[in-house]
């Protein structure tokens, strides 16, 4: 069905309509072969607390962004390549229902559907995409994933040395490794994870020690994915952060 979609008007005409929405600003999405899927509304968890971000599922790339205007206007437009992606069910915990993480060596992050279906036709189509995208290319399922962020409120205080408390001034910073939240004097240190950046990143103390020594198996957290706090706690931001936080530390 893909492949006599691929050439399509209506297909050419919906994708077209997806470039329109986010504008100059974003990337081209227009190629041959590419089939748009299917579209939606998701949850996602941010850096500072859940947002809902406009998802579009092509067969070859996942692409969202920032809602500015329902079905007109989106920015901040993300692209991830799909043959790099795995998905991974999240069990549902409090007001956080029906998600999945979407994991990829450059990023990984959570997202939730509205209901269980929605969650389910998701992720079928997700992984037919993916399956079908390295059974052509021949490449085997990516086994590396960028760990996924724990939320701000998850933390009070830093998760590795159990002391320091975040405050306005003692800022919290994110281990680009594990993805725990740390204090500045347990993230002091930069190494280079090639797969989320050509510059060193920050990581904690203890995945540089580790990462040191090679083993870099053990810098992966050990927390559950559990995202719950997230709705239930404070939150310590004065403004809305833009999608992830990307830049911040």
């Amino acid at each position: 069905m893909v492949d006599r979609l691929a050439n399509s008007e209506a297909n050419t005409r919906r994708i077209s309509l997806v470039e329109n929405c986010f504008g100059a600003a974003g990337q081209p999405l227009t190629i041959p072969g590419r089939v748009l899927i299917g579209e939606g509304v998701l949850t996602k968890l941010c850096r500072k607390k859940p947002k809902a971000r406009q998802f579009f599922l092509f067969n070859d790339i996942l692409v969202y962004g920032n809602i500015v205007i329902q079905k007109k206007k989106y920015n901040k437009q993300h692209i991830i390549p799909l043959e790099n992606v795995t998905i991974d069910s999240i069990k549902d915990e409090g007001e956080l229902r029906n998600g999945w993480l979407i994991k990829t060596p450059t990023k990984s992050f959570a997202v939730y559907a509205a209901t269980a279906t929605e969650k389910s036709e998701w992720m079928n189509h997700i992984n037919k995409c993916v399956t079908d995208l390295l059974s052509k290319s021949g490449k085997t399922p990516s086994h590396e994933h960028a760990a996924v962020w724990v939320p701000d409120s998850e933390a009070t205080v830093c998760m590795r040395c159990q002391k320091a408390k975040f405050t306005p001034v003692n800022r919290r910073h994110h281990c680009r490794k594990c993805g725990f939240v740390v204090c500045g004097p347990c993230s002091e240190k930069r190494f280079l994870l090639p797969s989320q950046s050509s510059k060193p990143v920050r990581i904690c103390d203890f995945c540089y020690d580790l990462l040191s020594t090679g083993d870099m198996a053990a810098c992966q957290p050990t927390r559950s994915d559990s995202y719950s706090q997230s709705l239930k706690s404070p939150l310590n931001d004065a403004s809305d952060d833009d999608d992830d936080d990307d830049s911040s530390d």
